[in-house]
């Protein structure tokens, strides 16, 4: 696993959700917002389709490079990676523990591997994942075993679906998870919701517009500096 250096947990609670303001001129770079997640937690910025955020608990990372790819689709798929930090307690995460955000404020939880299935989006979804993927190999050190997230078997596969995640400090647990979005994927920002045992973490990632996605690829190092500053812890 790709080591990822631990920083010092914030009650600030800030996490940055690439919502890029444009630069009033050719010479400036363009800039991040950043709002208030409303839990304490660090984020970090992996990829241009790659975002993670944590706490003390616990660590989570998605890409969503095909969800960006989705827009007006009314099912998303997400690379998922979690893991506990070192030293918590073993934990047992339930399918009700993970959610999505939209941007209308609606709140979604995890279909049933049946209502996936019938949808018979399982498939596409799959066969575009195959090149539309980036990696999400970046989780803390501690976390070196290798985990299957189980919630929705691969069509074909001989594993049955799986209720809860078995987790441990030592396992770095990856799957993919499906939502069904009503109405359709649209632009703007979305939210992984990750409950663990004692808190919750919340994952932003942003569906791009052209423009928005020409802007962070062009300026993709400064941005993801700015995020990495955000965060830094504060001197005394």
């Amino acid at each position: 696993m790709k080591p990822k250096t631990a920083l010092p947990f914030m009650l600030a609670g800030l996490v940055a959700t690439w919502c890029l303001v444009a630069p009033a001129s050719a010479q400036q770079k363009p800039t991040v917002q950043i709002p208030e997640p409303g839990v304490p937690e660090i984020m970090t910025m992996e990829g241009r389709f790659v975002r993670a955020a944590y706490n003390n608990e616990g660590y989570a990372i998605l890409g969503y490079q095909l969800a960006n790819r989705s827009l007006g689709e009314e099912w998303m798929l997400l690379e998922f990676g979690v893991a506990l930090r070192e030293r918590m307690p073993d934990y047992n995460m339930p399918r009700a523990a993970l959610s999505l955000e939209t941007p209308d404020g609606k709140t979604l939880p995890l279909p049933s591997v049946i209502e996936l299935r019938e949808s018979g989006a399982q498939t596409g979804l799959q066969n575009r994942a195959k090149v539309q993927r980036d990696s999400i190999n970046y989780f803390p050190p501690s976390a070196y075993q290798p985990c299957a997230i189980g919630f929705f078997p691969e069509l074909g596969a001989r594993a049955l679906p799986q209720d809860d995640i078995p987790m441990s400090d030592r396992k770095a647990c990856v799957g993919r998870l499906y939502f069904h979005v009503p109405g359709g994927i649209k632009y703007g920002l979305h939210w992984l919701n990750v409950k663990f045992a004692k808190s919750v973490v919340r994952v932003p990632f942003r569906i791009l517009t052209a423009e928005e996605e020409k802007l962070l690829s062009k300026n993709f190092g400064d941005i993801r500096k700015q995020v990495q500053e955000a965060f830094k812890p504060k001197k005394k």
